[in-house]
């Protein structure tokens, strides 16, 4: 267990007022500043009442105490958890009295789940997992960054790592004997191994990526001024977010909103209205933040006249309960955002369709940097062949052994777990 120097408290619950605040110290002076407030250590793992003193005696609170001697604990070093009453000036009392024992200082943004990291509590994917699901909205998002914060990508890595070291092992014996009358090359299992391997990487590359769980299906709604594109945008986040107006060019620029449909994360993009011939550099402008939203869109509602919207934009005909309004032949969906007609049959499909696009619930996803890293040791794996040198073979095998090691976190940098840990809040 590496115990650190420094002794870090913070508050670990939600903002106060609460009905609960927990209050968390690890470090070498945790067990110190417990006795200090509570006058004694209770039983390890063992929770019990204390009444929390201030250095001059003062009642602060009557608390639940918890000794969490390390190393089976969260962070992997000596431990404390002060269960206080949640609200702000109770709180406030105990961290001041925390923070006024020599060697006591306030934690910064994820430290304590750095500190788990570096006494070996979890690896660098369950911590990467752990930093996206404390920001789940969805019960999709939950449920695949469950898994991963939970060790399902760790044990994936491990693997894998572990195969590409046995593959090694027989490169080196290769190199150490081929000189023997006894001791034959690399057979074609060893390829076959390879090879396999080489496409199991393959198909979690081809998996949808953390970051577009995260985001969410981007659906841009997009057709000429007053097609009835801030109408539907409102009525599909049931709220009044985008202005609408019977005048034309109400909408100018680019409004975002994230919104579930059936626990699935989505994006919602309204744009200024599409026309050649803007009056004024503002709506000229918004034109063009238009066009670039449909670039980056998963799923593009054209609510235009027919066969002009995007290549494999969807065709929605709306208001249609306007007798003025322009039909279309064949469209995707048939609606009234004003009546409510058309509107849960156009979600259904919109839910059908980002099932395709996001993991699967319960399904590990890679996100960018180790998507990035993965790409690595397929393409080392992937410049395997019977007719390669041996050195060089050896040497795509390290490579890919290395893209491992960076992926579970063996080889890191600093200045990578500092953006990483500062993701998270504090007392975390």
């Amino acid at each position: 267990m590496e115990q650190s120097p420094e002794t870090i408290v913070a508050l670990s619950s939600g903002a106060p007022p609460a009905a609960i605040g927990i209050i968390r110290v690890s470090g070498p002076r945790a067990s110190v500043a417990l006795e200090a407030l509570g006058g004694s250590l209770p039983a390890p793992r063992r929770a019990a009442v204390r009444i929390l003193r201030n250095a001059a005696g003062a009642v602060l609170d009557e608390a639940l105490a918890l000794w969490l001697p390390g190393p089976n604990n969260a962070t992997g070093e000596d431990c404390v958890e002060l269960h206080c009453h949640g609200g702000r000036a109770v709180i406030a009392a105990v961290e001041n009295a925390l923070l006024a024992i020599p060697g006591l200082r306030r934690a910064e943004p994820g430290e304590f789940t750095r500190r788990a990291f570096a006494n070996g509590r979890m690896d660098l994917a369950q911590a990467e997992g752990l930093a996206d699901l404390l920001f789940a909205e969805t019960e999709l998002q939950r449920q695949v960054l469950q898994a991963v914060a939970g060790g399902t990508l760790s044990a994936q890595f491990e693997d894998w790592r572990s195969r590409v070291l046995g593959l090694a092992a027989q490169v080196e014996a290769a190199l150490d004997f081929d000189d023997e009358d006894d001791v034959t090359g690399l057979e074609g299992a060893f390829f076959i191994a390879v090879e396999a391997l080489r496409d199991e990487i393959g198909l979690w590359l081809a998996r949808p990526k953390v970051e577009r769980l995260r985001d969410g299906v981007r659906v841009v709604l997009a057709g000429p001024p007053n097609a009835g594109k801030s109408t539907l945008f409102n009525v599909l986040l049931r709220s009044e977010a985008a202005i609408t107006s019977p005048v034309a060019g109400t909408t100018r620029d680019v409004l975002e909103r994230p919104v579930a449909f059936a626990g699935i994360p989505f994006t919602l993009v309204d744009t200024a209205g599409l026309h050649d011939g803007a009056e004024d550099a503002i709506e000229t402008i918004g034109i063009d933040r238009a066009r670039a939203a449909l670039e980056q869109a998963d799923i593009v509602l054209w609510l235009g006249p027919e066969g002009e919207g995007p290549a494999k934009a969807w065709e929605i005909e709306a208001m249609a309960d306007d007798p003025a309004h322009a039909a279309k032949r064949d469209p995707l969906a048939r609606l009234s955002a004003r009546t409510g007609d058309g509107v849960p049959a156009l979600i259904d499909r919109l839910v059908k369709a980002a099932r395709k696009l996001l993991p699967k619930p319960g399904e590990a996803a890679v996100n960018a940097r180790q998507h990035a890293l993965l790409a690595d040791a397929e393409a080392a794996l992937s410049g395997i062949a019977p007719t390669l040198d041996l050195l060089v073979l050896a040497e795509r095998l390290r490579t890919a052994r290395f893209a491992f090691d960076r992926l579970i976190g063996r080889a890191t940098t600093e200045d990578m777990l500092d953006a990483l840990f500062g993701r998270f809040c504090i007392g975390k």
